[in-house]
Order: structure tokens, then C-alpha cells, then sequence
């Protein structure tokens, strides 16, 4: 069939020729395919971490889960006692001691530095002036050593007159006090170090929070006639729910971790006064080499976190913000 310049045929021509002979020019990939391609490449690249995740951590928790209903003393073999571990573990007065402690520290702490590193965060967010040099100091405990902090704290801490906070108080003509050995302060003075060395982290994670939040809102309720607290608790707070989420799970789950602030300030005492969750696992594996019970200990604390997280997601209201 003859054809005449500028006609379809004409025209249409060199894309037919380009096509292999018998096959229609290729289609564009369906969606679903493209979706099935995206999620194969998504599982390629969090297979890493997922794999350093089940190995890491995956592994020795199973581990410890087996391990806890056996009775399991170095440098024995491990055998097994059904769930006598757990049993030994609510009925000792160190271990519930431990977690009355854990519980009080992570109730004292977590808010009181939630509130400070948001107050400071707010502050900050306000563009004050030397900003930098504020939010690098709120910021250095949390990079700082803790077993650096605690030397400092100790020195902080002496029960002599050359104590700082003996010093302080001496000018009112009250103490020397033992703010680490009695049992009524220790406790306390323990709670007090966590709150300082906590807020740094909170406050940068608020302020980068506050930094993210869209001007329009806080611009209509101004134009409206909403006063600064109004703005605040009715805008600025519900828009911060995913961050307030976040910070207070990691927060638990920091506080319930402490170990090293209480085996260099306390190691514990005095008479159990400071002794937490992570202390008594630490006597039991490394001191009395008992495994299994030790093992049991660490499964407790494992649960405490889990019910604690999702407590939290209740009581936050999770990562959604309305």
C-alpha cells in the first residue's frame, strides 16, 4: 500500500520500524509491579540491620529466656527448674528493694526532666541571645563520660566540709550532711544526678521539635486572640505529641538501663537504699555467678519495659498529633 508524506501511516512509520519485528512497543511496568520492586529493594537495604538486630540482640534475648528457667551456677552445667528463678526473685528483699528503687528513680526523674528540657527547649526557641552557647552547656552532660560525671559528683557529694554542697549549705551554718550514705538522702541525691545528666538530650530533641512546627497555626490563634499559655498548652503541646512520645519510651528505658551512676556513687547502698534492677543482675551474673537466676532478673526487667512502652502509648496517645 502506498503511502503520501504527512499521513499517519508516514509518520508512524519510523516507530514501527524501531519495534522488533512481531512485538508491540514495550508497555510502562504496572504499578503493581513497581510496588513489588520498591518493597524487594526496601527488605535489600534494612536486611543490614535487621541481621546486626537478630544477632545482636535477637539471639541473647532468647538466650536469656531459656536460660531463666534453668538452674544455671558457674561453673556448672545448666539444668533445668521450671520457673523456680522467678519464684527466688519476687520473694528476695534485694530484688523487690531493686524494683521499688527502679520504679521511684524512673517516676521522679523521667518527669522532672521532661518538664525542665521543655521549659528550656521553649526558651530557647524564643532566640535568645548566646542560643549556641546555652544549648551546647544544657547538652554536655549527655555526651560527657558518665563515669566522669559520677567522679564529679562524688567530689560534689563529700560528706566533709569541702564538698560543694556542703560548702553551699555551711554558709547557712546547717550540715556537713552525708548526701550519699544516709539512707533517707541517697535515693535522692542519685534521682538529682539523673535529672541533670537526662535534660541535654530532651531539650535538643524539643527544640528540634519546636523548630518543626508549622507558624500558621500559632499566627491563627494569635490573630484570634490566644494568649501565650493558651498557645502553648492548646497548640504547641498537642503538636509535640510524636516528640513527647519518643523522649519519655527512650527515657524509661535509660533510667531502667542506670548501672553505672549507682555501682561508682553507691554501689548500691547504703542498705539497699539505692539498689536497681540492673544492680541486683549485675550482683547476681558477675559476683555470685549465678546465670539462670540472673537471667531470670533480666527477663523481668525486659517485661517491665515492654508493659511500661506500651502504657506510655496510651498515655501519650502515640506518635499521631491531632
Amino acid at each position: 500500500m502506498s503511502t503520501t508524506p504527512g499521513t499517519p501511516e508516514t509518520l508512524g512509520a519510523p516507530l514501527l520500524a524501531d519495534a522488533p519485528a512481531g512485538k508491540a512497543p514495550a508497555a510502562s511496568p504496572r504499578p503493581g509491579k513497581l510496588l513489588r520492586k520498591e518493597r524487594r529493594a526496601g527488605w535489600l537495604l534494612v536486611a543490614p540491620a535487621a541481621l546486626h538486630i537478630g544477632l545482636w540482640v535477637g539471639v541473647p534475648l532468647v538466650v536469656a529466656i531459656i536460660l531463666s528457667f534453668t538452674r544455671y551456677d558457674l561453673p556448672r552445667s545448666p539444668t533445668f527448674n521450671g520457673i523456680q528463678n522467678y519464684v527466688d526473685a519476687f520473694s528476695q528483699e534485694p530484688f523487690r528493694k531493686a524494683i521499688l528503687n527502679t520504679f521511684i528513680m524512673t517516676g521522679v526523674a523521667v518527669p522532672v526532666s521532661m518538664f525542665l528540657a521543655i521549659s528550656i527547649a521553649v526558651l530557647l526557641n524564643m532566640g535568645l541571645k548566646g542560643q549556641a552557647f546555652f544549648r551546647t552547656a544544657v547538652f554536655m552532660p549527655h555526651i560527657t563520660a558518665t563515669v566522669a560525671i559520677a567522679v564529679v559528683w562524688l567530689w560534689i557529694y563529700n560528706p566533709d566540709a569541702g564538698g560543694l554542697f556542703n560548702r553551699i549549705i555551711g554558709t547557712f551554718n546547717l550540715g556537713p550532711l552525708s548526701w550519699l550514705g544516709s539512707p533517707d538522702m541517697a535515693l535522692g541525691s542519685v534521682i538529682l544526678v539523673l535529672i541533670w545528666q537526662g535534660i541535654g538530650i530532651k531539650m535538643l530533641i524539643y527544640l528540634a521539635a519546636l523548630q518543626g512546627l508549622p507558624t500558621d497555626v500559632v499566627e491563627a490563634a494569635k490573630i484570634d486572640g490566644a494568649n501565650a499559655w493558651r498557645r502553648f498548652w492548646h497548640i504547641t503541646v498537642p503538636l509535640l505529641r510524636p516528640a513527647t512520645f519518643f523522649v519519655l519510651v527512650t527515657s524509661i528505658i535509660s533510667s531502667f538501663q542506670v548501672f553505672d551512676q549507682i555501682f561508682i556513687l553507691t554501689s548500691g547502698g547504703p542498705a539497699n537504699a539505692t539498689t536497681v534492677i540492673t544492680y541486683q543482675i549485675y550482683l547476681s551474673a558477675f559476683e555470685a555467678s549465678r546465670m539462670g537466676y540472673a537471667s531470670a532478673q533480666s527477663v523481668v526487667l525486659f517485661l517491665f519495659l515492654i508493659v511500661l512502652a506500651i502504657v506510655s502509648r496510651r498515655v501519650v496517645g502515640g506518635t499521631d498529633a491531632h
